[in-house]
């Protein structure tokens, strides 16, 4: 059989209705920003493969990093052992990122690292002798991941309505997104931050940690905010003793046009949860980086006060090895100057793209480029959204509409005339597949 044919028998794809959809391309290789399906055919890998591969698929630097560390070590338990690459990456970590942000607790994925983190601000007011501090503030269409927890604090999103029952009450608070153009921004924050600072000091008292975003509500519809908004938020938070999560999952390692999000916006949050880009890509890897004042909280002679979580592969050498290299790579290569170069390009492109077709919501910051197209629902999976993701896989490119949005986040090493070719896509896909749904000019 082939592997299609496997693949249909055994296979359960995420975010996928196998009822309906079409069969993936079968991917054999990759090479920078270029995927290759079974029949030789390349797919330009224009959101890096769920937002993972800063530096493209196959990089050689990290293929080297991972085989000398595979002839060293592939994995020992991490609680009751250490090794030098969880050290050695843990030292780097807490060197790139503001702040006393210098304790770093390992897990495998994003929706975990967000997880540790409310676990962690739950524990650390109960450890404090203040367990009535309970609750969690967050953004209205916030996504921080598909674990009970992590479902919790995003339920705004909307993706979670059959899980309603599990989870638990999140105080939310209305989020400002802006994009080019946005004349009203400021009344809109002006407005927004009033009714935020009335949810913060109504529950300040009870709150144990508000949970954010910075700069791009990724799932929610890669929904931009200014860093003053954030900042004037967090602050409030800040200021009335409430702990401050940072969920850099996705624009964290460059994304947004800095090494971390919090950078630009000049807060040091309690907490940062990373994953993603974080071994850019090769392999499951997360990261809960907190404070030394939070992290102290939970040193006694009460072992019960200590932080009791785990997971099998906490700190896995091979992650912790790529991971490194990554960084270092990110730094010594001086990545945000090709994210700048990147920026230019999708700035030029909106205008040119503005001119033939009717979009809305036009934005870019770092590497990430987005638009909104009209549509029928604005759903995740939604008529115009799927129509374009089939058309662009077809055309040999990995763009993948989140509902009404269309959105490109490549990595870092693609090439000038590979953004032309997504860019040429876009405009083609717009007139070939919209206009005859009678969705844009």
């Amino acid at each position: 059989m082939s592997y299609l044919e496997r693949d249909r028998l055994h296979c359960w794809h995420p975010m996928t209705q196998h009822q309906t959809e079409p069969d993936p391309p079968v991917i054999i290789s990759g090479s920078g920003a270029a995927l290759f399906d079974e029949n030789g055919n390349e797919i330009l890998d224009m959101i890096s493969s769920w937002w993972t591969c800063v530096h493209g698929h196959s990089n050689p630097d990290l293929n080297q990093a991972l085989k000398d560390q595979v002839d060293q070590l592939e994995h020992v338990m991490f609680a009751g052992f250490t090794h030098p690459p969880a050290i050695n990456f843990s030292q780097k970590l807490a060197e790139v990122l503001p702040g006393d942000l210098n304790r770093v607790f390992y897990s495998d994925n994003g929706s975990t690292s967000v997880e540790i983190a409310l676990k962690i601000a739950y524990q650390y007011w109960r450890n404090k002798g203040q367990s009535h501090r309970t609750k969690f503030i967050a953004f209205e269409k916030a996504y921080h991941g598909e674990t009970v927890g992590a479902m919790s604090v995003g339920k705004g999103c909307g993706f979670f309505h059959d899980f309603d029952g599990l989870l638990f009450d999140v105080e939310a608070i209305p989020y400002v997104p802006t994009w080019n153009g946005d004349e009203d921004i400021y009344a809109k924050e002006k407005s927004a931050l009033k009714k935020i600072k009335k949810v913060i000091e109504e529950n300040k008292d009870k709150t144990a940690a508000l949970i954010v975003e910075p700069l791009m509500q990724g799932a929610g519809g890669l929904r931009f905010s200014r860093p003053e908004f954030i900042k004037a938020v967090t602050d409030m938070a800040q200021e009335n003793d409430i702990l401050v999560i940072f969920d850099e999952v996705a624009v964290g390692f460059g994304r947004c046009g800095a090494l971390f999000a919090c950078e630009k916006i000049g807060v040091v949050p309690d907490l940062i949860c990373l994953s993603k880009g974080l071994t850019s890509g090769y392999l499951p890897m997360a990261a809960t980086v907190a404070t030394e004042d939070v992290y102290n909280v939970f040193l006694s002679d009460d072992p019960d006060r200590a932080f009791l979580h785990s997971h099998t592969f906490t700190a896995n050498p091979l992650a912790c090895a790529v991971g490194l290299k990554s960084l270092e790579m990110l730094i010594e290569n001086k990545m945000m100057d090709k994210v700048s170069h990147i920026e230019k390009r999708h700035r030029e492109f909106l205008i040119e793209l503005q001119k033939h077709h009717r979009i809305f919501m036009p934005r870019v910051m770092g590497s990430v480029l987005a638009f909104n197209i009209q549509d029928d629902d604005g759903a995740y999976k939604n008529n115009a959204g799927e129509a374009l993701r089939n058309w662009f896989f077809e055309n040999g490119l990995n763009i993948r509409p989140l509902g009404n949005a269309v959105y490109l986040m490549p990595p870092f090493c693609i090439t000038d005339t590979q953004l032309s070719r997504a860019y040429d896509g876009i405009i083609k896909a717009m007139t070939e597949v919209l206009n005859p749904m009678n969705l844009a000019a």
